[in-house]
């Protein structure tokens, strides 16, 4: 079944480049000549894409890896836009809305989509760069040893777009929160240990001030799940792998991923708790089965994965799939948050979602 959907995947790629190719070989207003470089310059953006997927970016130099990243991934989002545009378009001169003109050696067409385009994907990105902070007050009548504060992330998916510069920055934020705790819920890394190795994130980890906790997401797996384990042990990263541990008077769940078929149930997680009064927090990356949280008494459950679907919409998709794909939940006695990620997968770009971090003050009542 997995094949049968990255086929699907594929042809779709395949159909929308293939779409937004021919659209643009038409409206542009040049001579043969000109269109063929334009259009042979976008399709090798798209092909890019390609190559990172399947050749792989690993043994290349960095700075090349990381233009190749920024060009490939990033031309998925904007082919989305692209195809968008243009449908609503064709539908447009269908129903006689537009003209047929704009659509073809039109330099007003071509003038317009561009506008359109690098207008949406300008803000796209400086939209992503911004960090939102999300205040969470949790209030329990079980008992705490004193109120916490503590930093929720999950996605931040560092690597060859989300470099050491940026990363710095986000450290900066969280030691400005001055944690208790920080509990990461997966997919720190985005898709090669190499670009942190060489980037020595794991120093930039250290500077953290507060113990921080993370669980394993499918991007860990990705990009080789013995490499990241030594990783974050490099980094000092408590990494919960299917374990519990007892800290500042609660308990921290950490899942292994559900790309892992054989992870513990929780239900056998939970029976290692050994003092169940104590406020019991999960990490699990990926947002399915959140009944399973409710029936085992979780207190909170914070899951990242979804992105929010990163850009609109995508987000729709998401809250099909998702019994929640984002923001706030609440099952019976059990709370949950379903984050859309402090960093991102492919192109820096966030249209209708943002970039995110939480900030949880956890209370007596």
């Amino acid at each position: 079944m997995n094949y049968i959907w990255i086929v699907i995947i594929f042809l779709l790629l395949l159909s929308g480049f293939g779409y937004s190719l021919w659209h643009i070989w038409n409206i542009l207003p040049f001579p043969l000549f000109f269109k063929g470089i334009g259009v042979g310059v976008l399709a090798l953006c798209f092909l890019v894409m390609f190559f990172n997927f399947f050749v792989g970016l690993d043994r290349l130099p960095m700075v090349l890896s990381e233009i190749l990243y920024e060009v490939g991934f990033s031309s998925i989002f904007i082919m989305l836009y692209v195809v968008i545009l243009f449908a609503v378009l064709d539908l447009g001169k269908v129903c006689h809305i537009f003209p047929r003109s704009l659509l073809y050696n039109s330099a007003g067409g071509s003038i317009f989509i561009f506008i359109i385009i690098f207008g949406l994907f300008f803000y796209g990105n400086l939209h992503y760069n911004k960090k939102y902070r999300q205040p969470i007050a949790l209030v329990t009548s079980k008992k705490l040893n004193k109120p916490l504060k503590i930093v929720m992330l999950s996605d931040l998916h560092l690597g060859y777009h989300n470099r050491k510069s940026e990363f710095r920055r986000w450290v900066n934020l969280i030691n400005q929160e001055t944690p208790d705790l920080i509990l990461i819920g997966g997919d720190i890394v985005d898709g090669s240990i190499r670009a942190l190795r060489e980037q020595k994130m794991d120093k930039e980890f250290l500077r953290l001030r507060a113990p921080v906790y993370a669980c394993l997401g499918n991007h860990e797996y990705y990009s080789g799940e013995s490499e990241a384990r030594q990783f974050y042990k490099d980094a000092k990263i408590h990494l919960l792998v299917d374990s519990v541990v007892e800290t500042d008077g609660i308990n921290i769940i950490g899942r292994d991923d559900r790309t892992n078929m054989h992870r513990a149930s929780l239900a056998q997680l939970c029976a290692r708790v050994k003092d169940k009064t104590l406020y019991t927090i999960l990490l699990d990356h990926q947002p399915y089965h959140l009944e399973e949280a409710e029936e085992s008494h979780i207190d909170f459950q914070l899951s990242g994965h979804t992105h929010y679907g990163q850009v609109w919409p995508i987000s729709w998709i998401e809250n099909a799939i998702y019994e929640d794909a984002y923001g706030p939940f609440k099952k019976g006695r059990t709370q949950y948050f379903v984050t859309s990620g402090i960093g991102i997968w492919g192109g820096k770009f966030r249209i209708g979602t943002r970039s995110e971090y939480l900030v949880v003050t956890l209370s007596h009542q």
